[in-house]
């Protein structure tokens, strides 16, 4: 049986970092969507630490990640875990490490006293919806996500 292995990236494995995201977006059909380098994950991750990155590993090799940060709960009034991204290479699914990964940070949340983990799926990915509503999570139907991408908030900024 492998070795399975969640831990918490290195700042050295910045480029392993961005080729996972480089993956997960061509799974997602946007790829020319990852503006990111190896520069800039870096600062946001280990300089500005506004997000965090676990690993995992299959007898020490990396097959997959999560990328997490905490948001806030004005109503809850206590922060969040917020998952990003979360991603295992597609001849390592079906074997559990997902799940493992979501407990993974569920403690986290836990520990670090967060009143919610969130996180958001692409409507058409029924596999993954499938297994999110198998371990107790909601859609939130009534909500919609709302994004302004850079150039449009320095617009709106500048209005």
């Amino acid at each position: 049986m492998p070795k399975f292995n969640i831990r918490p990236s290195k700042p050295d494995e910045t480029g392993l970092v961005l080729e996972f995201i480089k993956k997960l977006a061509a799974y997602e059909k946007c790829s020319d969507e990852v503006v990111a380098t190896v520069a800039t994950l870096h600062h946001s991750l280990f300089v500005e630490k506004a997000a965090e990155v676990v690993l995992a590993e299959e007898d020490d090799v990396p097959i997959g990640f999560a990328l997490f940060f905490h948001n806030f709960s004005t109503f809850v009034g206590r922060k969040g875990l917020y998952l990003e991204d979360l991603f295992i290479i597609p001849e390592k699914r079906g074997l559990g490490y997902g799940k493992a990964m979501l407990k993974y940070l569920a403690n986290i949340a836990v520990e670090r006293g967060c009143g919610r983990m969130e996180w958001i799926c692409l409507d058409w990915n029924a596999p993954s919806l499938a297994f999110y509503r198998s371990i107790g999570a909601v859609p939130l139907g009534e909500w919609t996500v709302q994004r302004m991408d850079c150039d449009v908030v320095r617009q709106f900024a500048e209005e």
